[in-house]
């Protein structure tokens, strides 16, 4: 018993260190980019495919704002459908991240002329549930299961 939560408290620890603060002013658009931030470190080739269409952006561009901006799958998640709802261009976008990310997604938003309670603010959260929706039970492939190997 004393070990099982040993391990419990853990994981807690571990799973609550992972959680970023996207500042978004909104709690469960919080957290639906963690959980896109959850699910695209499984996966982030599968990540950066589905947004390269879903966006019509390079995987290329993706790539830089991962690696060169340091950000996290659910920072260039909400850039994209910030990008795309208030039809800025993706690096008005960036260059508004760089100079405000300290003070969170929801003030870039406001930034860019998503203002909190507005329609686009909520088509925002709206879509963020939609994107976690869709991925759900998605993942990396494991195996072949129980197919017939002499098949």
């Amino acid at each position: 018993m004393k070990y099982l939560f040993i391990v419990a408290f853990s994981l807690i620890s571990l799973f609550s260190s992972a959680q970023k603060s996207f500042k978004t002013g909104d709690i469960q658009l919080d957290t639906d980019l963690n959980e896109i931030n959850a699910r695209a470190n499984l996966d982030f080739g599968a990540f950066k495919t589905d947004l390269s269409i879903s966006y019509d952006i390079s995987e290329k561009k993706i790539e830089f704002m991962h690696g060169s901006l340091s950000m996290s799958p659910g920072d260039i998640y909400v850039a994209l459908e910030i990008s795309k709802i208030s039809k800025t261009p993706i690096d008005r976008v960036i260059n508004v991240y760089k100079s405000h990310k300290e003070h969170g997604w929801g003030n870039i938003a406001k930034e860019l002329g998503i203002k909190p309670g507005s329609p686009e603010f909520h088509q925002l959260k709206n879509n963020s549930k939609k994107m976690n929706k869709n991925n759900r039970g998605k993942g990396p492939k494991k195996g072949n299961g129980h197919r017939n190997k002499n098949r």
